[in-house]
């Protein structure tokens, strides 16, 4: 078997786990896609895959910009400090070793929302800025997924031109 179909598949293997990384976070997403992208252009070489490679590393690196600058200005808009995040981080730990499939989700909404409780010391403003925290990563998620579903795209455009000119 030629090694560039070799490299082709393991690429395309990585950058499904790419796409799943975005959707749960212990995962890599989007920098798995762009360094997959990478490799795989300097692998095979070719104009195509450089083409295919660099758009879909852009498409990858706007849509993790675009997640992580949409995120931050939702917690600096609410307030929200570095400390109610890190509690959210550690109920995203124990939620996932407790409930699996959800667990990560849920323990990140109730140790956000439990420090945003302690930290306000009500619960009503604690509930309105843990709900719009959560929004925000929502959709920053959605996005991220969009972009390195799109960098797929191209990388998949990449390889019919590449191997349909070899």
């Amino acid at each position: 078997m030629d090694l560039q179909i070799v490299y082709t598949i393991i690429a395309g293997l990585l950058l499904v786990v790419a796409a799943l990384g975005t959707i749960f976070p212990v995962l890599p997403g989007s920098l798995l896609a762009i360094g997959t992208l990478l490799a795989w252009g300097w692998l095979l070489g070719s104009a195509a895959s450089w083409w295919a490679a660099a758009l879909g590393m852009m498409l990858a690196l706007l849509g993790f910009s675009a997640s992580a600058v949409l995120t931050g200005r939702k917690l600096k808009e609410h307030s929200i400090p570095t400390g109610s995040v890190l509690i959210a981080l550690i109920g995203a730990i124990a939620g996932a070793f407790l409930i699996p499939v959800v667990g990560l989700f849920l323990g990140f909404a109730v140790g956000l929302f439990l420090g945003e409780a302690v930290r306000r010391r009500e619960t009503s403003g604690a509930l309105e800025s843990s709900w719009a925290a959560l929004k925000a990563m929502g959709l920053g998620i959605v996005i991220e997924l969009g972009c390195v579903l799109l960098a797929a795209s191209v990388w998949v455009v990449g390889v019919v031109v590449h191997f349909s000119t070899r």
